[in-house]
């Protein structure tokens, strides 16, 4: 299991870090990765990764995953935490009584009762966030992969820094001829935030949109992909010319850079999806 943190939500990690320790009927092996900060005020029985700098979300979490074994890797942020626990024995059961299935996201809750943002639930046609179904993307604060599917994926996407890195790793479980589960049985906890609060959320968020397209398409889907985002980033934002303006610069820099190793996932897959119910242009 891996705990990754700045260091700079003490009460939240520590919240996160005791559900961890509280789960029941698995074997633990929890260590805390410190992004730029070293990890401290934790129980002894967590160990801990302290990273020099902060090395971003996607990369501090691939460094956890190399300091743990077992046979399942679960990921969790530090304002994260587990209401039950039985959650990791209930979602390893899932994954166990289901072999299609390579990555599971439980549903998320707001731990005071405030409303459950619609992000949560990973799917173009929401529905009730109680009903389970295939997805393809995921939140990635509270994730659960057997250890051989996240080896084939690759890890998560460490260039991203942050933002989309959760579609990729879907994409990424789906060109194994697995599924990735959205589970609305399960449930994990975090604050209902908004994702714009960080500076750079527009700009990674349409920079990291292409490298995605980049980095995981056939390359005729490539414009497509981008092209159908951008549009919708244009109705969403027609209004807002300064969240506009910093999402082209994000897109001007994704297509101008290196986005990385480029892995296009086989049309096999894409067929996949598509019949799943989203083919990867939108």
């Amino acid at each position: 299991m891996v705990l990754l943190t700045q260091g700079t939500r003490p009460a939240d990690l520590l919240r996160g870090a005791r559900s961890l320790l509280a789960q029941q009927g698995v074997g633990l092996d929890i260590v805390c990765v410190g992004n730029g900060w070293v990890p401290t005020g934790l129980p002894d029985a967590l160990r801990t990764l302290a990273l020099p700098e902060n090395v971003g979300i996607p990369a501090g979490r691939n460094a956890g995953a190399d300091a743990v074994t077992g046979e399942y890797v679960f990921f969790l942020d530090d304002d994260a935490s587990l209401p039950s626990p039985t959650f990791l024995a209930d979602a390893v059961a899932r994954l166990r009584a289901d072999p299609s299935i390579g990555l599971l996201q439980p549903r998320v809750v707001d731990p005071e009762g405030r409303e459950n943002p619609r992000r949560w639930v990973p799917r173009i046609r929401k529905g009730s966030p109680e009903e389970s179904g295939p997805v393809f993307s995921v939140w990635e604060g509270a994730t659960l992969l057997p250890r051989a599917v996240f080896d084939r994926t690759g890890g998560w996407a460490a260039p991203f820094f942050y933002a989309h890195e959760g579609i990729e790793l879907a994409w990424r479980v789906w060109d194994q001829g697995l599924r990735t589960w959205y589970d609305g049985e399960l449930v994990a906890n975090h604050p209902a935030i908004e994702p714009t609060r960080h500076s750079y959320y527009y700009r990674l968020n349409a920079r990291n949109r292409v490298w995605l397209a980049k980095r995981n398409l056939p390359a005729v889907l490539v414009p497509l992909y981008v092209g159908s985002w951008t549009g919708i980033q244009l109705l969403r934002w027609a209004r807002r010319p300064a969240a506009l303006k910093a999402w082209f610069g994000g897109w001007a820099e994704g297509w101008r850079s290196d986005a990385g190793e480029r892995r296009p996932m086989s049309w096999r897959t894409v067929l996949r999806m598509a019949r799943a119910g989203r083919p990867p242009i939108v």
